[in-house]
C-alpha cells in the first residue's frame, strides 16, 4: 500500500485526496511544499504523506437495511399473477388508439418538400463523384508512372 500511503484502500484514498484538493481550491493553504501547482496533486501528495486527519464512521445496526425475506418476489405471486397479466393483456387488445386526422393538402407540401430535399441530395452526390473520378484516375496515372 505505499501507493496509497496509510489509507486502506485505493477508493478511500480518492475520497479523501478530492476531499483535500476541494479545501485547497477554497482557499486552504497546502499542508506540505510541493512542486505541483495543481491542488489535486498537492492533495494526493498530502494524502500519500500522512497528512491529511480522516475518521471511519460506521454506521449503526439500525440504520443497515437488510430484507426480511430474501428471494424472489414472483415466487409469491404464483398462480394469482398469470391471471393478472392476461387481464391487463385483454384490456390493452380492446383498447383502440386514436388516429390523428391530418389535412390533406399539406400532407402533400410536406411529401414535395421532402422529395425536393432527397432529390438535391442526391444531385449534390452524382457531382461530387463526377468530379472526383477524374481526380482519381489523374493520380493513379501518376502513380502507375513513378
Amino acid at each position: 500500500m505505499k501507493e496509497y500511503g496509510d489509507v486502506d484502500s485505493k477508493f478511500r484514498f480518492i475520497i479523501i485526496a478530492a476531499k483535500r484538493a476541494k479545501q485547497l481550491l477554497q482557499g486552504d493553504k497546502p499542508k506540505k511544499k510541493s512542486r505541483a501547482k495543481n491542488p489535486i496533486r498537492i492533495a494526493q501528495e498530502e494524502v500519500r504523506s500522512g497528512l491529511v486527519e480522516y475518521e471511519i464512521i460506521e454506521l449503526p445496526k439500525e440504520e443497515i437495511f437488510v430484507p426480511e425475506d430474501e428471494g424472489f418476489i414472483g415466487e409469491k405471486i404464483g398462480v394469482e399473477g398469470e391471471e393478472v397479466e392476461e387481464e391487463a393483456a385483454k384490456k390493452v387488445k380492446g383498447k383502440k388508439k386514436p388516429v390523428k386526422k391530418v389535412d390533406k393538402k399539406a400532407k402533400e407540401k410536406v411529401e414535395k418538400k421532402l422529395k425536393k430535399k432527397v432529390e438535391k441530395k442526391t444531385e449534390e452526390k452524382v457531382e461530387k463523384k463526377s468530379k472526383e473520378k477524374p481526380e482519381k484516375k489523374a493520380k493513379e496515372k501518376a502513380k502507375k508512372k513513378t
